[in-house]
């Protein structure tokens, strides 16, 4: 497990500083994804794995000023990019491993991961935590501003049975993670998959 978060820390550290030049037009994406989440005002999120922060505007434009937005990166290098941004005046940065969150359980109303499930070690166990500080009947959102089959070609991969994001291997991961699946869209212009905290 400790190596799995150095692989991640080491990928994401070389990346951070041109992060969002590479995908510099994702911001419509993010907003949309945040606004079919339909949160609301005063409510508590957290964008796990929230890199350099892209989604935090949309996050506290939708919360409003009386919510409370978090934003946890395992890698530092994120953080400081998504300050650098200005991205720290939309929500809380803290560097924290998705794995163990330094949150209450029921704490948030909550989480909106974008690209986050591909990276995580042990999914079961790491969905169960995000479960945990998330009320129940509280939200999870996972997101990437790509579908499925053109995040495989840019990475000149081919989409397989196995893979963890497929309807039908996701949703009983899911619900062994105690999240129900609402919606599930895989576009090529966007995969974004709605679950609900089952308590």
């Amino acid at each position: 497990m400790a190596d799995d978060r150095t692989h991640v820390q080491d990928f994401f550290t070389a990346r951070a500083a041109d992060w969002d030049t590479r995908f510099p037009d994702d911001g419509p994406a993010y907003a949309a994804a945040v606004s079919a989440m339909d949160l609301r005002t005063g409510d508590a999120v957290l964008d796990a794995g929230c890199g350099t922060g892209r989604a935090l505007p949309a996050l506290r434009s939708a919360v409003g000023p009386e919510g409370t937005v978090l934003g946890a990166d395992l890698t530092a290098a994120m953080l400081e990019a998504a300050a650098r941004a200005g991205r720290d005046s939309d929500g809380l940065l803290c560097q924290a491993d998705a794995a163990r969150l330094p949150l209450r359980t029921h704490a948030l109303d909550a989480v909106f991961a974008a690209g986050l499930i591909a990276h995580l070690p042990q999914p079961e166990q790491n969905l169960a935590e995000l479960a945990r500080v998330v009320r129940p009947g509280g939200l999870l959102a996972l997101f990437h501003p790509i579908g499925r089959a053109a995040l495989a070609a840019r990475h000149r991969r081919t989409l397989t049975d196995d893979d963890l994001r497929a309807e039908p291997n996701l949703a009983p991961l899911l619900t062994r993670s105690g999240w129900r699946l609402d919606t599930y869209t895989d576009e090529t212009d966007r995969f974004l998959v709605l679950a609900e905290q089952m308590g």
